[in-house]
């Protein structure tokens, strides 16, 4: 196959994200309120983990929400391609399983996932993580940081707010291939910093560390290639920027 260059690669992304929106749409991956205008219904209430349910959910602000730290063609692209295909494949499995979603909820299949397919892994993880990730991010504000006991436990646990932000891009930018940097309460009730492969989490009994997740970023590379391309390092720092840290508190407290 031959090498292609930076600029190839950006328009390949491109062209193949806009090709396969339609036919997304037409089939239903997405919801029927969305992506004609970029302005999808904003969600009720909150899904702070565990309450996140089997369906793709509206995303909660439109697609340039994020800028400029996500662009909104990575995130059109992000939600209703990548995002939506994960949902997808999750509900496909599901039912050839023959799981009742009334009676288990995904929680309980993340936990555990060692008992399922490869297929389900992948998809519930991605599914589960998706939509963990974007309830995870506001529109951007400056001099973005928690507060209440979340702040001191950050303090605690790694000596200051730079510090966890430090030790939190080094687990991100060090990840290889593609994966997620998690902030997770371990079962000790300790602040941890950990990475998965692919689309793992802390929640899962595979996972070398194991807690309740807090915030999640994703660092594959359909997250942020077209606007930083290999500077992954560059899309870590401007995503601080849009860190609800609102909901960070309320995943910590409601996990205590």
């Amino acid at each position: 196959m031959p090498e292609i260059n930076k600029n190839n690669r950006r328009e390949f992304l491109i062209k193949t994200g806009r090709a396969g929106l339609a036919a997304g749409i037409a089939a239903s991956i997405i919801p029927s309120w969305a992506c004609a205008t970029g302005k999808p219904t904003v969600v009720g209430g909150g899904l702070w983990g565990e309450e996140i349910p089997y369906e793709q959910q509206p995303l909660p602000y439109a697609y340039a929400g994020m800028e400029p730290a996500i662009d909104a063609l990575t995130m059109e692209i992000h939600y209703s391609k990548h995002a939506a295909t994960y949902a997808k494949n999750l509900a496909d499995e599901v039912k050839s399983v023959g799981i009742n979603t009334g009676k288990i909820v995904l929680l309980d299949i993340i936990k555990q996932i060692s008992k399922y397919s490869t297929k389900m892994r992948n998809n519930a993880g991605g599914h589960y993580n998706h939509e963990f990730f974007w309830k995870s991010m506001k529109a951007s504000t400056s001099g973005n940081t928690p507060d209440g006991n979340l702040q001191s436990s950050i303090t605690k646990d790694f000596g200051s707010f730079d510090a966890f932000k430090n030790q939190f891009a080094d687990a991100a930018k060090n990840r290889f291939g593609s994966g997620w940097a998690w902030l997770v309460l371990s079962n000790e009730k300790k602040l941890v910093i950990t990475s998965t492969a692919n689309q793992d989490n802390p929640l899962m009994d595979i996972s070398d560390i194991k807690g309740t997740p807090l915030l999640g970023l994703d660092v594959w590379e359909h997250a942020y290639y077209l606007k930083y391309q290999n500077r992954r390092p560059d899309y870590i720092t401007a995503w601080w920027n849009i860190v609800d840290w609102s909901i960070i508190q309320k995943r910590f407290s409601k996990a205590l």
